[in-house]
């Protein structure tokens, strides 16, 4: 399969490569660029209406977070989703961020709770909207901002740099556990932060992320085709 869009606009104001490899990373963690596809740098400096540069360099960026692999003089393909590599991400993730739920539980601010409360709307408007790609953006948006009033965003571009096959894997799992699941585990950890309690938040936490591990072989058996071997 090879990937095909029209053309796409860039902010002019910012750096184009970051802007590739958001777009490219997005399009590829949504699925929408699947494992296996073909990215012609040729195809993408005319998509973005730029030189060799900048799209050489995005694709590396992408490689280096394991999402691509760039055979050179050949082609760049959409990696296959590495099960070790989304075990290890989810590891990371489960340690950091519980840990960063127990904090912001201890400090027990209503505004972060209602902040965060806000942030899960947007995520339930998505699964009422059944936009996989918006509904994982949000869900994202919600974790960042716990990252953020933990004062740890420092943190996020790390995880965040490691957790593209786990998060391939949850978006194949969305309509296995689904979305409105998701939001009700979002609930229960802001219940959980509003009412400063760290061992509910981190039990709901811990509940929240443990959706798609428990699910990982049948997902992997169910779609062999994208799985590294």
């Amino acid at each position: 399969m090879t990937a095909t869009q029209g053309r796409i606009a860039l902010d002019r104001t910012r750096q184009a490569s970051p802007q590739i490899v958001e777009h490219l990373r997005e399009r590829i963690l949504a699925l929408e660029l699947e494992p296996g596809t073909v990215l012609s740098r040729g195809a993408l400096q005319k998509q973005f209406g730029l030189s060799q540069t900048p799209v050489r360099d995005a694709l590396l960026k992408l490689e280096e977070e394991g999402l691509v692999t760039v055979y050179p003089q050949y082609a760049t393909l959409v990696s296959r989703i590495d099960l070790d590599k989304a075990r290890q991400a989810h590891f990371m993730r489960r340690a950091v961020e519980t840990d960063i739920v127990r904090l912001l539980a201890e400090r027990g601010s209503a505004e972060v709770a209602a902040d965060l409360a806000r942030a899960n709307e947007v995520v339930a408007a998505e699964a009422r909207a059944q936009n996989y790609s918006a509904f994982l953006q949000a869900d994202r948006e919600f974790h960042y901002r716990l990252f953020r009033h933990a004062d740890l965003l420092g943190i996020w571009p790390i995880l965040r740099a490691n957790s593209g096959h786990l998060d391939r894997l949850r978006r194949l799992n969305l309509p296995n556990v689904g979305m409105d699941r998701v939001v009700e585990q979002h609930g229960a950890i802001v219940a959980a932060v509003a009412a400063g309690d760290p061992e509910a938040a981190g039990r709901a936490l811990r509940a929240h992320l443990a959706n798609t591990l428990a699910m990982l072989d049948a997902i992997a058996a169910r779609y062999p085709e994208f799985i590294q071997t």
